[in-house]
């Protein structure tokens, strides 16, 4: 696996992709098999708030809050919104503004969150609130992430609506991903705990930039989370995210520690992130701490937000960063948004075979025999039943 170069067969992939096949990855994502469930949420209104008391606050003098969610640890006076656009003191009690109001319902397949451990193939339901507790320069949904929750549409989908369309589309998870599912915490815990209930399985796609006590208690019932570890270098955090890095750790950490099934993803940004000396110190990090097992997405940057004057990560870096990766120990190892691309395959770390190949969002081949490898029974870690 280490080193491994394009066959015939990858470049036959390749050359598919070109003529024609690739247009499949752009996948609709307006079709709803469940219809009449989704119909129960109504048209998308600007500015659907309804505050309720949250969890995760406690009270401090001169009638203000702070709250715990996060590492910010925000003090509020009353009348006073945090950081994250989307937490708020109302009259003394701390509120959440992102309950049961996601800006963002749609259904994907699985590959897309990213989520290559986990049932090959399927479709999830994805769902999103305003807010987010970082300030990425680089943030794709800065849109909807990076507002207030009464500045966008949203619709109206309490817990049980989700859980409805979920079952009604035959689908076999739920996904809390693309905004950053910390900040509608009560939202996704509500939701999960009742997906649980029903026998559909919790994915988390997040920043992970929240407390020990909160992750814990979710981490009950969430089965996979993928983690954006946006760089191992604090200054970049402070300079570029508007966070810190050592939180994230912690919750990698206790992520893993949980049980819940973990991949990362790194999103590697010319000129910013992508210093070979730093990748390699991560993946190290990687290794030692959570496991050689851990599936890492090296994931390709294109120019958007306040960054758009950068370029789009060459393929070339992307490469380095996987021999790299491969080369400190880690046994599964993949390259995203570059469709066509070798990295985007499952390779056995025992016998070298290729277990799984993909095409962007594609399955085109699973040969895994429950969860192992065909050729030499490696065991090969995920969810795949």
């Amino acid at each position: 696996m280490p080193g491994h170069h394009p066959t015939d067969h990858d470049r036959a992939k390749r050359h598919l992709l070109k003529t024609g096949v690739g247009c499949l990855c752009a996948l609709s994502l307006a079709g709803w098999p469940g219809g009449n469930a989704f119909a129960k949420a109504g048209n998308p209104g600007v500015g659907l708030v309804r505050p309720r008391p949250g969890t995760w606050f406690t009270k401090a003098a001169n009638n203000r809050v702070q709250c715990e969610l996060c590492p910010w640890q925000c003090v509020l006076s009353r009348g006073q919104t945090a950081r994250c656009r989307v937490r708020q003191n109302r009259n003394g009690v701390g509120h959440t503004l992102a309950y049961a109001n996601p800006v963002l319902v749609q259904e994907d397949p699985i590959e897309r969150l990213p989520f290559f451990h986990v049932l090959p193939g399927t479709r999830t339901l994805s769902i999103s609130t305003a807010g987010c507790n970082l300030a990425c320069k680089f943030c794709e949904v800065w849109d909807m992430a990076l507002v207030d929750p009464d500045e966008v549409h949203a619709y109206d989908m309490p817990p049980d609506t989700v859980i409805d369309h979920a079952k009604a589309a035959r689908l076999a998870c739920v996904s809390y991903a693309f905004g950053e599912p910390v900040v509608f915490y009560e939202y996704m815990r509500d939701t999960a705990e009742r997906a649980k209930a029903e026998g559909l399985k919790n994915l988390l796609h997040t920043a992970a930039f929240i407390e020990p006590k909160p992750l814990r208690e979710l981490s009950r019932c969430i089965d996979a989370a993928n983690v954006d570890l946006k760089s191992f270098e604090p200054a970049f955090y402070r300079d570029i995210c508007g966070g810190e890095l050592e939180p994230v750790l912690d919750s990698l950490v206790l992520l893993r520690e949980a049980g819940v099934h973990l991949e990362i993803t790194n999103l590697l940004i010319p000129t910013l992130n992508d210093d070979p000396r730093m990748i390699r110190e991560m993946c190290s990090w990687i290794r030692d701490h959570l496991g050689p097992d851990v599936p890492v997405h090296f994931s390709r940057f294109y120019p958007l937000y306040q960054l758009a004057n950068l370029p789009q990560t060459p393929v070339s870096t992307l490469d380095r960063a996987r021999e790299t990766a491969l080369e400190a120990g880690l046994n599964y190892v993949y390259v995203a948004r570059v469709p066509g691309h070798v990295g985007e395959d499952t390779y056995c770390p025992g016998c070298g075979d290729r277990l799984i190949e993909r095409i962007g969002f594609i399955v085109a081949e699973n040969r895994l025999v429950d969860g192992h490898c065909p050729g030499c029974g490696e065991p090969i870690p995920g969810l795949w039943n």
